[in-house]
């Protein structure tokens, strides 16, 4: 028996895209379009009020979402990707990702994790993937 393909639902704009997958129950988005390319994990709210017509930037409502991932080519200095949440791919697989420039290495991200407010939500799973690290390392 065929395994149906699930079935996303999407909103977009100008510069970004929001997806809702039933499968998982994930509400995730993607913004860019210019020098950067960013993706989220967002809530139920902000994907269900994004496009009212009130919401004057949703670039902006969508960053209140899970930072998981960005790369930055504008020109101010040398590109770089940063991967906040290594399953970023298992999270947003509907977001067309390309890595620019040098990828930030672990120990940078957690620790910029750790420092930027903005970041918060990312700090438990930060963690435990660094816990996760050391226990790898520590077996050889």
């Amino acid at each position: 028996m065929a395994k149906e393909k699930r079935e996303l639902e999407f909103k977009e704009g100008i510069g970004w895209r929001c997806c809702y997958d039933p499968e998982t129950g994930l509400y995730t988005a993607e913004t860019g379009g210019g020098p950067n390319h960013d993706l989220y994990e967002i809530t139920k709210e902000i994907y269900d009020h994004v496009d009212d017509p009130d919401v004057k930037w949703p670039t902006s409502l969508i960053a209140k979402g899970r930072h998981l991932y960005m790369t930055v080519n504008d020109r101010c200095g040398p590109p770089y990707t940063v991967v906040l949440d290594s399953d970023y791919k298992k999270i947003c697989p509907w977001a067309k990702t390309m890595t620019t420039g040098e990828v930030w290495p672990d120990e940078l991200v957690d620790a910029a994790v750790e420092v930027f407010a903005s970041e918060a939500d990312n700090r438990a799973q930060r963690r435990a993937k660094k816990a996760e690290r050391e226990k790898a390392a520590a077996k050889g």
